[in-house]
């Protein structure tokens, strides 16, 4: 499984750029966060990465994220983005999964989910949304949570659909 650095790295640039751009235009509490440990992490002020155009300074946090020092920072910032932006399809996943749910969190998973049941809520997402933002909640989801599911996990390495790095 990926972990979030990882995500961050196999994804499109276009999806990794709308995930900081949220943060940016949302919550700017999580990008003030995001933007100082990239500094951090490259020994300059944060007011360096101000200065610079958002398109290089995005470029330049995204190149960071890649990396393992800041894997709790792009956890954070894919969470908030599957939560926030992303809620319908938590929603849909989980009501197709026949989970119980507050508009998308759970209190408690079940340890397997039934093969069927799972490929049918899989569909029910690539119908409805992108697949790579499909791909991207399913390896997230499957990854931070602590319910790790050897179905999804097998389907998330065979399904092409769910592959990172196969869109563009």
């Amino acid at each position: 499984m990926l972990t979030a650095h990882e995500l961050f790295g196999f994804m499109s640039p276009a999806l990794a750029g709308e995930i900081i751009a949220f943060a940016y235009e949302g919550d700017k509490p999580l990008y003030r966060m995001t933007l100082n440990a990239v500094a951090e992490t490259r020994k300059v002020r944060p007011v360096f990465l101000e200065r610079q155009p958002r398109s290089e300074r995005h470029t330049t946090m995204l190149a960071a994220l890649t990396r393992p020092a800041l894997e709790l920072v792009a956890g954070n910032l894919i969470r908030t983005w599957l939560v926030k932006k992303q809620k319908t399809m938590l929603m849909d996943f989980l009501t197709a999964l026949e989970i119980p749910h507050n508009e998308g969190v759970v209190d408690d998973l079940p340890a397997t989910v039934d093969d069927a049941k799972l490929k049918a809520a899989i569909e029910v997402l690539l119908a409805k949304y992108p697949p790579e933002a499909v791909a991207v909640y399913l390896q997230a989801f499957n990854d931070m949570n602590e319910a790790n599911w050897p179905n999804l996990k097998s389907l998330l390495e065979s399904e092409p659909r769910l592959q990172l790095g196969n869109h563009s």
